[in-house]
């Protein structure tokens, strides 16, 4: 894994947009405590089909407002040429010059993808209309998307992800740091060179844990979700457990050359700041 080693190590945290005031405030504090890291920026989701966009739009101003980083996350799936324009030149007029490109979920009750179908094409029209006034990030898949027929399929969508100018890559969580280590062989062997910086879950509810991994295709491995299973309704030992296993994988991804983490808070700071302190970042 010798191509990551040449980047200085990034941290971010992701967020997703609140739907009450309750919400707001909760995410509020949790970013005030995040901050004191000093991310390279937060990032915020972006619903299927857009609908999101408005909380989306809204939690990215206030993040930009208190002086933090952003990159707001765009996906097109569901989506016009116009929408995802209009959007962008909102962005754009707002100083806004970071963007997670995303190819998204189809709503739900919708038969038809709209005007793009897969993220490379996201990136390629966001290149052909802005050049480079936007830094644009990416999913990476070590385990492979849920929806390729192959890991050879789902490698080649990532090649075209970067063909088309993608500056970076976040990684869909897991929790095998071999899988990491070999996608980032493959993208060695191919001589694709940007930094592919791994997704981090926090273990929080073992219920939680396997319906998102169950959604995307992280894989839990036997050994952790049997043990997960033996705690039942004890969050503090499956959330102490957690702690143990997410933290020795992302100490042994900063040692082997990772170049930073990204975690997915779920809006909250607890773990990711222990994970972080317990990493002495």
């Amino acid at each position: 894994m010798q191509s990551q080693k040449k980047f200085s190590p990034t941290f971010s945290f992701e967020f997703f947009p609140p739907q009450t005031p309750e919400g707001m405030e909760k995410l509020r504090a949790t970013r005030a405590q995040l901050a004191r890291f000093d991310p390279k920026f937060f990032s915020v989701t972006f619903g299927a089909g857009g609908s999101t966009r408005e909380r989306t739009l809204e939690t990215v101003l206030e993040i930009q407002a208190e002086g933090y980083p952003v990159a707001p996350h765009l996906s097109c799936i569901g989506s016009t040429r116009e929408n995802i324009l209009a959007i962008l030149e909102k962005y754009q007029s707002l100083g806004i010059s970071h963007i997670v490109a995303l190819r998204g979920d189809l709503p739900s009750g919708m038969a038809r993808a709209g005007e793009f179908r897969y993220a490379n094409e996201l990136v390629a029209f966001i290149r052909q209309t802005f050049g480079q006034a936007f830094r644009i990030e990416v999913a990476a898949y070590p385990e492979y998307h849920p929806q390729a027929r192959s890991a050879q399929e789902d490698f080649a969508n990532f090649r075209r992800k970067v063909e088309a100018g993608a500056d970076a890559a976040i990684t869909q969580f897991f929790y095998n740091a071999d899988a990491y280590f070999y996608f980032v062989d493959m993208c060695e062997a191919a001589n694709i060179t940007i930094p592919i910086v791994p997704g981090i879950m926090p273990i929080s509810k073992f219920s939680q844990l396997t319906r998102f991994s169950d959604g995307c295709g992280a894989e839990i491995p036997r050994w952790i979700r049997r043990k997960l299973e033996g705690f039942g309704d004890d969050t503090a030992s499956i959330q102490a457990f957690g702690l143990d296993v997410v933290t020795a994988m992302c100490a042994r991804l900063l040692e082997a050359g990772a170049p930073g983490l990204h975690f997915y808070t779920l809006n909250s700071a607890v773990l990711s700041t222990k994970i972080w302190q317990r990493l002495d970042l």
